[in-house]
């Protein structure tokens, strides 16, 4: 798709009108009842600083062990496959990349439902990559393989039309 029609579309959007919601679902909306609801949050305690914080963290503690796990796995496979008295100084000679090559790999991808503390359901979609990077100086003869796993979580909102 050219800039142009790329543009006369977003034009054309712009000019439309949004669609009515549905009769059976507005329905539905009113006739739910919301003393439910905030008799639930009547409950609980107001939230304060630190445990919006607290709930941040339950959510990134995982993440940053994986990421460091990741990076040891990561440094451990790269000083064990090469001896780094046996090549000269690449620092002090300058690398010159003769080829560069940039992949990654989808490795796994699927969905987990999980509560909120307040009891709302919420989605993650989580896919794991395999990220590698690899550059090759054909003058010294020096190869560098980088291979990191990566894992990616991204809250998906349930449809609720």
């Amino acid at each position: 798709m050219s800039e142009q029609e790329q543009e006369r579309f977003e034009a054309e959007l712009r000019r439309t009108q949004p669609a009515p919601v549905p009769r059976k679902f507005m329905d539905r909306l009113q006739a739910a009842d919301p003393s439910i609801h905030a008799a639930q949050r009547a409950d609980r305690q107001p939230a304060t600083e630190w445990t919006h914080w607290w709930r941040l963290a339950r959510w990134l503690a995982p993440a940053l062990a994986a990421v460091a796990v990741a990076f040891l796995i990561g440094h451990a496979n790269s000083g064990s496959k090469s001896n780094p008295a046996d090549k000269p100084l690449v620092a002090a000679a300058g690398l010159k990349a003769n080829d560069v090559q940039v992949d990654h790999e989808l490795v796994s991808s699927f969905d987990v439902v999980a509560t909120l503390p307040g009891g709302e359901p919420v989605r993650f979609r989580c896919r794991k990559w395999k990220d590698q990077l690899l550059v090759t100086d054909k003058s010294s003869g020096v190869e560098i393989e980088q291979n990191s796993p990566r894992i990616e979580v991204m809250p998906v909102r349930f449809e609720t039309y």
